[in-house]
């Protein structure tokens, strides 16, 4: 006795429709996708971060970054040691010095010569001119005049001397001064280098996530343009089994924030595969029923 199996058809425009998406999905997918379109992409680095590269790969390390302060430091110092010792005070003599002794001197001598006239008058008006008392107030009178000028001259020297000294120990004060100046620089060479590099690496690092950004967006872009007709079809699959069952149904979108390649794999093949189960489903129905 012969079987007689009865099975409920989906109404024609459910099966047009499903044969529509069976020809769609077969002309979609005979091509791989082009995924190098939005591959990831990483943002090469800032030129601002080349440069902090550079800076603490070569100016920031070693003797070569403080080295023109040190060297400046000892010339500072060699300049000091000239200005010590004994002839030290000698290139701050002042060139006029001998000369302002010179007329010193003179003008004692002018005024020594006069006492001398003076003690002659005397001794005329005394009446002892030529005599041994006058010979004597002369000679007391020139040994204190010789003394005094000894005296006059000695401080004279001595002021100038004292003057230079000063002098010369006030530059090889300032030299030392310098020379330790430099030596701070030196010492301060590294620091100021680390907050350049410092700078110029967060700079860098900022535009360079600035760039990543634009890259990123520009491949989410190119992937949902890449994935627009597997989502559409998609959409398209979830319309026709609802309308085929009687059933609201819900289309669950493939496409998240930033997937990663294998995500985009798996969802790929999960879409394809549930298309390809119903329309496999449909061909088993029509093979039954003919």
């Amino acid at each position: 006795m012969a079987v007689q199996q009865t099975q409920a058809l989906p109404p024609q425009y459910v099966e047009d429709l499903q044969k529509d998406l069976g020809t769609q999905l077969t002309a979609l997918t005979a091509a791989p996708l082009a995924t190098d379109k939005f591959a990831p992409t990483v943002a090469g680095q800032d030129p601002a971060q080349q440069a902090a590269y550079q800076m603490a790969t070569t100016q920031g390390q070693g003797i070569g970054a403080f080295q023109p302060y040190i060297t400046q430091a000892g010339a500072y110092d060699k300049a000091a040691a000239g200005l010590s010792g004994a002839g030290a005070y000698q290139p701050f003599m002042s060139p006029y010095q001998q000369d302002v002794i010179d007329a010193t001197l003179s003008e004692y001598d002018s005024q020594a010569a006069a006492g001398l006239t003076g003690i002659g008058q005397q001794a005329a008006m005394s009446g002892n001119l030529g005599g041994g008392r006058e010979g004597v107030m002369r000679a007391q009178y020139q040994n204190k005049s010789d003394m005094n000028r000894a005296l006059l001259q000695s401080g004279l020297l001595q002021q100038g001397f004292t003057q230079a000294n000063q002098l010369a120990n006030q530059a090889f004060g300032q030299q030392m001064a310098l020379g330790q100046n430099q030596q701070g620089l030196a010492a301060q060479v590294p620091g100021l280098y680390g907050q350049d590099i410092s700078t110029l690496g967060s700079a860098g690092a900022g535009q360079q996530a600035q760039t990543q950004a634009v890259l990123d967006a520009t491949r989410e872009r190119n992937r949902l343009r890449a994935y627009e007709p597997y989502e559409r079809l998609g959409f398209q699959q979830t319309g026709i089994a609802s309308i085929a069952s009687g059933a609201p149904g819900q289309y669950q979108s493939m496409v998240t924030p930033n997937p990663t390649p294998l995500q985009n794999a798996l969802g790929i093949a999960g879409v394809a595969g549930g298309l390809m189960g119903n329309y496999g489903d449909y061909l088993t129905g029509k093979a039954a029923i003919g």
